[in-house]
């Protein structure tokens, strides 16, 4: 049966005997295009984030997040203004709003969450791109309901080059 199987798959086995010292069956099957690519696509090592001037809105109550956060984006070039929670980023959206071209926006803050910062924000700016940001598992069911509205998803924690194609990517998008 084993044989069969092998030649179906166009392998072979090579089978090694001695006496008093056992047996050994090797199995050799082809590798499929699928794993050759997957292979390839794994040696291929990801590019350095490319590196922006934009100004780009965080809002995170959590304040060493909120620095780790800030001080990756300004590294990379990119032009931060930070809010402690969703009114803070609403005000500073105010204050900013010809400048400010993506808000990431971390879903459970007080006072406001990120979803009802988001909402103010887009009725002041509907164009306005954004990433939400979560570190509560839950809020992956969340991930569906904001896809389908064509904005981003990260969930916490971040690895830095990560949050940095995110970001990229999000603001080479088209509107």
């Amino acid at each position: 049966m084993v044989y069969g199987i092998v030649k179906q798959h166009n392998g072979f086995i090579n089978v090694y005997s001695e006496p008093e010292k056992g047996t050994t069956f090797k199995i050799y099957l082809p590798l499929t295009q699928e794993a050759i690519e997957k292979r390839k696509k794994a040696a291929v090592e990801p590019q350095e984030p490319k590196k922006g001037t934009e100004t780009v809105l965080v809002a995170e109550d959590d304040e060493t997040l909120r620095k780790l956060t800030t001080t990756i984006l300004k590294s990379y070039g990119y032009n931060v203004i930070a809010a402690v929670d969703g009114e803070d980023a609403i005000a500073k959206f105010n204050e900013n709003k010809d400048n400010i071209q993506l808000c990431v926006l971390d879903l459970i803050m007080p006072k406001k969450d990120g979803k009802e910062a988001y909402k103010e924000i887009a009725r002041i700016m509907p164009s306005v791109k954004a990433i939400f940001t979560s570190g509560y598992t839950a809020d992956i069911r969340l991930k569906k309901d904001i896809a389908d509205k064509g904005i981003e998803f990260l969930l916490k924690p971040i690895p830095p080059k990560d949050l940095l194609r995110k970001v990229r990517e999000v603001l080479d998008k088209p509107l």
